[in-house]
């Protein structure tokens, strides 16, 4: 026995089951059996399903028994089979006697139904409804319900795994895990979906080849063996009913499996330990079932002995259950009144830590969206946001803050959205599964697609298949993927909105890091002669115009010295540009040793000027109509640089310098304000354009 078992093992390991039972399969089909192979082949089958069944009973969650789809279907294969192969030795043999087909099918058709056909084919029959009819349609229409239901479930459980990932409530590892386990239970249940057709299928050919049995095997009996009506009914007919009892009976167990499995409810218990105590674990119901069944006892004419004795039973049952449930509260509370104090309220508390903090930047994706974000499905924007991120703190010179990202159900599925402080500053729509085509403003051809426009700079895009990709880039386009579409918006909106991320906290780390190399410079600077608010001011007012705090040292050494004659944070601002100046023309024209600038008319200058000094220098006071026409003509001069493939610099005097750049900033794109303090000795200047001659 050993060793017989050692010989499947070593079968099994060498993956060659499955080729010997599709070879065992084909063998049924095409050669004839004799009866004792019959009798060992039907046994198997039984044993099998009664087998599977009892998997399926103390298997304590489905997932655990996923092997089940197949088993099903190569269990349903080897009976069909069987039916072939019993068919063919009955319709050959069937003329000598019911033993022909061996044993069992004798033993099914003369013992089980009592010898009697008809009594047979009613039982058949009564096995077929109750198959076909009752647990077969109910398992499948719970299959096709559970597997749609554990799709849609899909994309929320992932965000949920994303958002406890986030929060660092589990592991890499565990949501690799809980990642696996959905995609497992998706699969799980789209296959029982298909395999409960199997099992439907199944019981149709079983009334067919009843029929087909029946009707040939009396027509060969009578024509070809010239046997009676009667004689060739009781042969025939009882051999086949045999036949189909020994069929249906795995049949309905494998059925009954396949409903157990579907409507099973995941939980780390056996259907047993499910069933005792979900039913039988609340008193009062088996107090009052067990005086209706006392009370129909009492009745006369009733079998009073066998009711009573069930009423006694379930009422004693109640008994014990109750107790036993008492004493396990008690057991339980025991503890927990030893350890709570003497005052100790009913209810916690309300504290602050009740009042969950706002994200300081937060990402928000439709369900569609939820593969871009997910590195088990191959997604990337987690990693290109955590390069945004690096990026930015490189080139703005402080930390930015980690992007919470979390699903959210009133999104549309495409969408994303974008929020500072909890505040939306952007959205948009991607589609995961397509690039986007962005028109730079010269492509020399047009790409099939749906157009649409880019989210990040509102340029013409089309969203175009993967397979195009290359023909795109051949006509001109740019082509990114949905990935860095969003993660080019977020680091734009991070450029733009970088001031607000700037805060107390961030400004004292870069004070902390400056000072553990220049302790004067920080000791006399902060408390001593200007206060952190006015030092994050100041600086929130540098990145407002893209201008890097990275250089903190000059900035602090600036503010240290002019901020012994005034407190005021715009002018310190002033003082600090021009100290940036070599720096933010940099950023502006690289290494060029010329530096293109629009400049204004001197008349418009000094009306800007007088304007700005009569309104006390906090915004225009001119009239609405001229500085329409200034902002056009200044916004039309910077078109005319950026088709040149320039930069777009407006210089200006420095009282007016702050004011104009705060208006022309955001009707503007790209453009750059400039005080006259503010351009380096070692750049040339080039005058491109003077705006106002008109304007006056």
């Amino acid at each position: 026995m050993a060793g017989l078992l050692n010989n499947l093992s070593a079968v099994g390991k060498a993956g060659l089951v499955t080729p010997l039972l599709l070879m065992a399969l084909l063998a049924m089909l095409v050669i004839p059996l004799p009866p004792l192979a019959l009798d060992v082949l039907f046994t198997f089958n039984i044993a099998l399903s009664l087998v599977v069944i009892l998997v399926a009973v103390y298997t304590p969650r489905p997932l655990e028994f996923a092997v089940f789809p197949t088993v099903l279907l190569v269990a349903t294969l080897l009976r069909l089979a069987l039916n072939v192969a019993s068919t063919r030795v009955i319709l050959l043999n069937g003329h000598t006697g019911t033993d022909a087909a061996g044993n069992v099918i004798q033993a099914f058709g003369d013992f089980v139904v009592g010898g009697n056909y008809a009594v047979g084919l009613v039982v058949f029959l009564i096995l077929v409804i109750i198959n076909f009819v009752v647990v077969t349609k109910g398992a499948g229409r719970v299959s096709e319900v559970s597997a749609r239901f554990t799709l849609d479930a899909m994309p929320g459980k992932q965000m949920a795994i994303d958002a406890d990932l986030n929060a660092g409530l589990v592991s890499q590892d565990e949501a690799r895990r809980r990642r696996e386990e959905i995609a497992q239970e998706a699969d799980f249940y789209g296959s029982m979906d298909g395999a409960s057709k199997f099992v439907r299928g199944d019981a149709i050919a079983g009334i067919l080849i009843l029929a087909i049995n029946i009707i040939g095997g009396l027509t060969i009996g009578t024509l070809q063996h010239s046997m009676a009506m009667s004689d060739a009914a009781t042969n025939y007919v009882l051999l086949t009913i045999g036949d189909g009892l020994v069929a249906q009976i795995p049949s309905l167990l494998l059925s009954s499996a396949t409903a157990i499995i579907v409507t099973r409810v995941s939980a780390a218990q056996d259907m047993g330990n499910q069933v005792f105590q979900q039913m039988f674990a609340t008193p009062r119901a088996l107090y009052i079932a067990a005086g209706v069944v006392g009370s129909l006892g009492l009745v006369p004419g009733m079998p009073n002995m066998v009711f009573l004795s069930l009423a006694a039973l379930m009422a004693t049952s109640a008994y014990l259950t109750a107790q036993r449930r008492a004493a396990e509260e008690a057991a339980l509370l025991q503890p927990a009144v030893e350890a709570a104090p003497p005052t100790s309220p009913e209810l916690k508390e309300l504290s602050w830590d009740d009042v969950p903090p706002v994200d300081l930047v937060g990402l928000e994706v439709g369900y569609r969206l939820i593969p871009l974000v997910d590195r088990a499905q191959g997604g990337q924007l987690m990693g290109r946001i955590k390069g945004v991120r690096r990026k930015l703190s490189q080139e703005l010179g402080f930390l930015i803050q980690p992007v919470h990202i979390r699903d959210n159900l009133d999104l549309e599925p495409n969408h994303y959205r974008i929020a500072l402080m909890g505040v939306t500053v952007g959205d948009g729509e991607v589609f995961a599964d397509r690039d986007l085509a962005i028109n730079p403003g010269r492509v020399f051809g047009e790409i099939a697609g749906t157009p649409t426009k880019d989210p990040t700079f509102g340029l013409d895009a089309v969203w175009i298949d993967p397979a195009n990709r290359e023909q795109a880039q051949g006509l001109g386009y740019t082509v990114v993927d949905a990935g860095t579409v969003i993660a080019t918006h977020l680091s734009q909106l991070l450029k733009e909105h970088a001031h607000e991320l700037l805060g107390h906290e961030e400004v004292q780390h870069l004070l902390d890091v400056l000072g553990k190399h220049s302790p004067k410079l920080v000791e006399n600077l902060v408390p001593k002669t200007l206060s952190l608010g006015v030092v994050l001011k100041v600086m929130q007012n540098l990145l407002a115009e893209q201008i890097s705090v990275r250089d903190m040292r000059t900035i602090a050494e600036t503010l240290a010295e002019h901020g012994a004659k005034s407190q005021d944070p715009g002018v310190l601002t002033a003082a600090v540009r021009v100290a940036l100046s070599r720096s933010i023309v940099q950023n502006i024209i690289g290494t060029a040793a010329e530096l293109p600038l629009i400049a204004l008319d001197p008349s418009l200058e000094q009306i800007l000027q007088q304007s700005s000094q009569g309104a006390g220098g906090g915004g225009l006071g001119i009239e609405p109509g001229l500085a329409e026409r200034l902002q056009k003509s200044i916004s039309e001069a910077a078109q005319r640089q950026e088709m040149a493939g320039e930069p777009a610099v407006l210089v200006v005097s420095p009282d007016i310098r702050a004011w104009m750049s705060r208006w022309l900033r955001s009707a503007i794109r790209g453009l750059t304000v400039l005080a006259y303090t503010e351009i380096p000795d070692n750049k040339r200047i080039r005058v491109v354009a003077t705006v106002g001659r008109d304007e006056k």
